[in-house]
């Protein structure tokens, strides 16, 4: 998926643009040495050497041997970002609730950049994929095969949900993706009128999702919360409307909380 500056975007510094080539090859080869990582990037040893030595000098990249990594620092700064969000402050406690009822995995997300991130976890005592979901925390993704994805989707702006399939186009996962445009806008249009979305085998095979919207008093989105497991469970009638009902109350109920908070001002529109 591309990240490239959007057109008439203000211009970018090359050397900045350039360390966060360095810091993205590194955690893509999961550590690397400099001809490794020259090679990768298409750069003299030189040149990628003194990036190295400049994030090793800013605490950001650490050696071992011959080989540098992403450093600890990382964490730090995410653990604050992560912590400074109201959503997350809100919602984690009622996803561990969510988690602990159905027995599932629950997923707390956000859209930024047309991206889902995904803000927080929690397994439950029969939930299934614990690997997969554990490194969907280590990236951000497309939004339109997840059902926290397209429960965001449903209720942004329709030109706003237009600019992200024009930039990021709509990828298939699986034989079960949605990758034709109309047919996405008329999956959103369902998922406004029942009030959550659904996951069908789109992302992995053989694993089903119900996710619902987190909305402010004014109707935007603010993120949104999921639940996923195996389709032979998922698909059977009394336990799907239940866990349909356990995932929208869920909603409900982090929406309520999120405006006696009167967070208005701290949900800005993220681009």
């Amino acid at each position: 998926m591309t990240t490239d500056p959007t057109p008439g975007s203000p211009r970018t510094l090359e050397t900045v643009s350039r360390a966060f080539d360095v810091i993205r090859a590194l955690e893509a080869l999961d550590g690397a040495g400099v001809t490794e990582l020259a090679d990768h990037l298409d750069l003299s040893k030189s040149v990628v050497y003194n990036y190295l030595s400049t994030l090793r000098e800013e605490k950001f990249v650490v050696k071992e041997g011959d080989t540098y990594r992403l450093s600890l620092q990382f964490l730090l700064v995410g653990e604050y970002v992560r912590n400074q969000n109201t959503l997350y402050q809100i919602g984690k406690s009622e996803l561990e609730t969510l988690a602990e009822k159905t027995g599932e995995f629950a997923h707390l997300a956000a859209e930024q950049h047309g991206l889902s991130v995904n803000l927080y976890k929690v397994s439950g005592e029969k939930a299934v994929g614990s690997s997969y979901q554990v490194n969907k925390l280590q990236r951000a993704d497309y939004l339109h095969f997840s059902a926290t994805g397209k429960a965001i989707l449903a209720f942004l702006p329709r030109e706003r949900v237009e600019w992200i399939v024009d930039r990021y186009g709509l990828p298939a996962k699986t034989e079960a993706t949605i990758t034709d445009r109309e047919a996405l806008f008329e999956e959103l249009e369902t998922v406004r009128e029942q009030g959550y979305a659904l996951n069908d085998e789109e992302e992995i095979k053989g694993l089903q999702a119900v996710g619902a919207p987190v909305r402010n008093r004014h109707g935007r989105v603010l993120g949104s919360i999921s639940v996923s497991g195996p389709v032979k469970r998922m698909k059977q009638p009394e336990y799907h409307e239940e866990l349909v009902e356990h995932v929208v109350n869920t909603a409900n109920v982090i929406e309520v909380n999120v405006n006696m908070e009167d967070t208005e001002d701290e949900f800005p529109t993220f681009s």
